[in-house]
């Protein structure tokens, strides 16, 4: 149960920061000069933050796409995946919770819950880039926490920095997801198109991370075990 716990736990801190760093933007022009860059690093600081906080523990997932990924690559049991998902969706809906909170009431003119989203007519673009960038963010996992050929105790510093890196990209395309949970929160208080839109932010993920399972059993040899 513990592992569950810090799941939510990790989860939690990612939308609350990562979303809130683009929420607080948007509401305080004094603060809009944090820009993508500001919002990047702050998903990857707290992606950071986490690993070496609850990694020891959990393993930090806080992403059902790099559950997925590692239950694919055989590194986690499928109950063990099934828990790891639900608690990781309830941190994400909890910290959505209190953004919403903090926020609510809030004349902006700016979505206040960091949802993710696209525009009309750019539906492919937005499931090509999540699709991908996913692709690559959980191989970057697979291969930094490779017990063989790992990055050791850098493995949180390399994963938390990809995610900057996909940020900075990404974000103009859709905000940047490449983690369902983090979608699924914020897009429950957004509703209307965040809600509508939010199929793409599951099932692209998902497919992204299979690959990077895919990929990685082949690059690194493990499909012979």
């Amino acid at each position: 149960m513990k592992k569950y716990l810090a799941e939510l736990v990790g989860t939690f801190v990612l939308v609350l920061l990562g979303c809130g760093s683009a929420v607080f933007a948007g509401v305080d022009q004094a603060f809009i000069s944090i820009g993508t860059l500001g919002v990047a690093f702050a998903f990857g600081l707290s992606v950071v933050a986490m690993a070496y906080t609850i990694g020891s523990i959990s393993g930090c997932h806080i992403n059902p796409a790099i559950t997925i990924g590692a239950l694919l690559a055989g590194r986690i049991q499928t109950k063990d995946a099934a828990f790891y998902i639900l608690f990781q969706t309830i941190g994400a809906i909890l910290g959505s919770t209190i953004l919403w909170v903090l926020t609510h009431g809030i004349d902006s003119g700016t979505t206040l819950t960091g949802a993710n989203g696209f525009k009309e007519g750019f539906l492919l673009q937005a499931f090509v880039a999540e699709l991908v960038f996913t692709f690559i963010f959980v191989l970057v996992v697979l291969g930094t926490t490779d017990s063989e050929k790992g990055a050791g105790n850098f493995a949180g510093l390399a994963i938390g920095l990809s995610l900057v890196l996909i940020h900075i990209v990404c974000i103009p395309i859709t905000g940047t997801s490449v983690n369902p949970a983090r979608s699924i929160g914020p897009a429950l208080f957004q509703g209307g198109h965040a809600l509508s839109q939010l199929w793409l932010f599951i099932v692209a993920p998902v497919i992204g991370a299979a690959f990077s399972a895919i990929v990685w059993k082949v690059i690194s040899g493990k499909e012979r075990a």
